[in-house]
């Protein structure tokens, strides 16, 4: 394709510039070019397609540099190239009509002068819409993918400052069991150390891709287990998870800020339920939390306004997410739409 639009290409315009102008000239005077001589025909030809390779690459150049220096599509900018171009142009090609004419002994005239320079203004105004306009389009095009990605970019870098959110409450409250424990029972303090280290390794290893749902309700557990050993015997737990969850697919640590809010502010009577399941095909996760009589509840907090952020993010128009108080306890409920 290239050969064709660097060495095909010129001489078609150029014999097409001259079909023009002959077709222009002879149908009124009813003088038929092909009646003159061989010799008139034959140096007209060669000159204009010799013109024509000239002519585009003189086009390709000037548009060349307008696009290097300039891709601010005003109508003023756009204005000053044609005409440079035009200008330029005209120059170049009038000194060669007058040679051909000369070399074929043709006396010219103003009509004939007139007749050629507007015909060229018309080519040279097509072919510079047809240039600009395909740089314009792939400039639109590089600019669009370019935003695009800045976008994709920003939402990466988001919901990598959303998840590392997360990452103090963990510290602080596994830490702070481990240092109590060690003081009371060595093999529970082991057991909740390798609990520990499966979230901190769940949160750095598996955060950007899809993930079974059998791993993050595993996780889920962990984090549970963590929990319990800091809660107050009181503490009236239900936990249960569909095994048929566990082919589904999930971006992970999308569930663990529902549970950690209900350990958060469990009271009352201290009952606490977790599940989760799949209902009409979708993906359901509900946590029930017994709060205190007449404890004034906020059930805002960083950690479900990061959970909104992240599934606006991820499952954009694919979730539903509930969150409020009744008169015995706090009811947050997630859908997700995975199909």
């Amino acid at each position: 394709m290239k050969i064709f639009w660097k060495y095909v290409f010129p001489a078609l315009f150029g014999l097409l510039v001259y079909a023009s102008i002959r077709l222009v000239t002879d149908v009124p005077s009813g003088e038929p070019f092909w009646e003159r001589s061989l010799l008139q025909n034959a140096v007209e030809i060669v000159g204009v397609i010799l013109s024509g390779y000239l002519f585009e690459a003189t086009l390709r150049y000037a548009i060349r540099q307008f696009i290097n220096r300039n891709r601010d599509y005003s109508l003023y900018n756009v204005s000053v190239e044609f005409g440079l171009l035009l200008l330029s142009c005209l120059i170049l090609i009038n000194p060669i009509v007058l040679l051909i004419h000369f070399l074929i002994h043709d006396p010219i005239d103003w009509a004939d002068i007139t007749i050629a320079n507007i015909i060229i203004v018309l080519f040279v105004l097509l072919y510079y819409a047809i240039v600009r306009g395909n740089s314009f389009i792939r400039f639109y095009i590089e600019q669009q993918t370019q935003i695009e990605r800045l976008k994709n970019d920003q939402l990466e870098t988001e919901l990598k400052f959303l998840r590392a959110q997360y990452h103090p409450h963990f510290l602080f409250n596994a830490l702070n069991t481990i240092y109590f424990q060690m003081d009371e029972n060595i093999p529970a303090a082991k057991k909740t150390v390798e609990k520990f280290s499966d979230l901190l390794r769940y949160q750095l290893y598996d955060q950007h891709q899809l993930v079974p749902m059998k791993q993050e309700l595993e996780h889920l557990q962990n984090f549970i287990y963590l929990q319990k050993e800091r809660a107050s015997d009181k503490l009236k737990l239900s936990v249960c998870f569909d095994e048929q969850l566990h082919t589904e697919k999930i971006y992970p640590l999308l569930l663990l800020p529902l549970v950690e809010n209900a350990f958060k502010y469990v009271g009352g009577t201290y009952h606490l339920d977790i599940e989760s399941g799949k209902e009409n095909g979708n993906i359901y996760f509900r946590v029930t939390n017994s709060i205190p009589q007449g404890v004034a509840f906020h059930k805002g907090g960083i950690g479900l306004e990061n959970l909104k952020r992240r599934l606006e993010l991820l499952y954009p128009g694919k979730h539903d997410f509930a969150a409020h108080t009744t008169a015995h306890g706090f009811i947050a409920e997630l859908k997700v739409r995975t199909t």
